[in-house]
């Protein structure tokens, strides 16, 4: 999903305990986003010497890295502040006005636990069902996700063949819509395609019931951005159920944590995005309408109830199962991994580690083993003629982020 941060990797000079401060700013718009690290700077006495290296500055010809370019603090004249802090001995940043100091982690430091089978810990599990502020939209997510959860039910009872491949159909349909379209060509603009095909594959986004473009890209462009700190959108250090889905139903602590929504000006100013957004979910009702139509109860189950929550869960798993279980085969300095599991579920989203090290890039499994329905599509569009402009990792980026760089 065009990369849209810059990542500075600092390591000891002296070789003990290697430290790593990671700062992510791409602040498309600078006044309005506070800098935040990585992760949070907590009291101690104790600094060291840091020595300063850029890991990953993003694709050189991203339109979003373009972007960030003329906007982002982190500029040449900050880069050339942020190394003579290190050779004077401590490594300190100045962003936005908030200066910040890279120091040894405070041991004492008390957390809530470690999600099962992992080494994610959990820093402050957010409560969400049992809290006081529930605004109209939490409710009313809530209660869309609720009810397709109980329609989805009555499938045993309203089981037949062409309601089953109806929600298999509609499942990969839907989920290329938000594979293909919301994540690689909206969020990372990985690739181009002709307006036509762009919009009818975004619509097929919608109908996954998981919003429209405009609300899921900004939610996703701020989850880079801040990606496993205090400002994620969706991090499984606030516990692994948040990350996977109760995010959802707080949509005050996401605003709170992101600040206005400024990060989608592409899409803000096509008529056909602004159009989706004001009309959202009538497009989803109209389809159960249409099912209903046509197959009565059954199609309605299967191709809406069970069909949504299955497309919901794999979706979900990308933010929550993809940053706690697999492995890391590149230095990203966030919790994501590589989950085959999910992989195979999610249209080649489970190489999660592999977009996180590379997100602009059509291509999430990049080793050939690696099965992305999602890439074979792009492929097959990019062979027809269709998709343009498909961007890939080049060796010199992936020498970047290798782990023993």
């Amino acid at each position: 999903m065009a990369s849209i941060k810059p990542s500075f990797y600092f390591e000891p000079t002296n070789g003990v305990d290697t430290i790593m401060a990671l700062i992510t700013s791409a602040l498309l718009k600078p006044n309005s986003l506070p800098f935040s690290p990585l992760q949070r700077v907590t009291p101690t006495a104790k600094t060291r010497r840091f020595s300063c290296k850029v890991l990953n500055s993003g694709h050189p010809d991203s339109e979003l890295n373009q972007i960030q370019r003329k906007q982002s603090p982190l500029d040449s004249s900050f880069v050339s502040q942020l190394r003579r802090s290190c050779s004077n001995g401590k490594m300190s940043a100045l962003a936005n006005g908030v200066s910040v100091v890279a120091k040894e982690p405070d041991h004492d430091l008390k957390t809530q636990g470690r999600i099962l089978f992992s080494d994610v810990v959990v820093q402050k599990r957010r409560e969400v069902f049992w809290r006081g502020n529930w605004n109209a939209l939490d409710i009313a997510s809530a209660g869309i996700v609720l009810a397709m959860h109980l329609l989805s039910l009555c499938a045993p009872f309203y089981f037949n063949w062409p309601a089953f491949w109806l929600a298999a159909g509609l499942y990969l349909v839907s989920g290329l819509g938000i594979t293909l379209s919301f994540h690689r060509n909206l969020s990372h603009r990985s690739f181009k395609l002709p307006k036509w095909l762009e919009y009818l594959f975004a619509y097929c986004g919608v109908q996954a019931l998981q919003g429209n473009p405009i609300d899921w890209v900004s939610t996703h462009r701020y989850h880079h951005q801040f990606c496993d700190s205090e400002r994620d959108p969706h991090s499984p250090i606030e516990g692994f159920w948040f990350s996977h889905m109760n995010w959802i139903f707080d949509t005050s602590t996401v605003i709170e944590k992101r600040g206005d929504s400024t990060n989608v000006g592409d899409l803000e100013k096509q008529p056909f995005y602004r159009f989706l957004q004001s009309t959202y979910i009538l497009h989803p009702i109209a389809l159960g309408a249409l099912l209903y139509a046509l197959g009565g109860f059954p199609f309605l189950v299967w191709g809406m109830g069970v069909r949504t929550i299955w497309v919901y869960h794999i979706t979900w798993l990308v933010n929550s199962a993809s940053h706690v279980w697999g492995k890391q085969a590149w230095n990203t300095g966030d919790l994501s991994k590589n989950n085959w599991w999910v992989a195979l579920l999610a249209f080649g989203e489970g190489w999660h580690n592999n977009h996180h090290a590379f997100e602009y890039s059509a291509r999430h499994g990049l080793e050939w083993w690696q099965l992305d329905l999602t890439w074979y599509v792009i492929k097959f569009l990019q062979v027809v003629g269709v998709a343009t402009e498909v961007k890939l990792p080049s060796q010199l980026h992936k020498q970047k982020m290798a782990f023993n760089n």
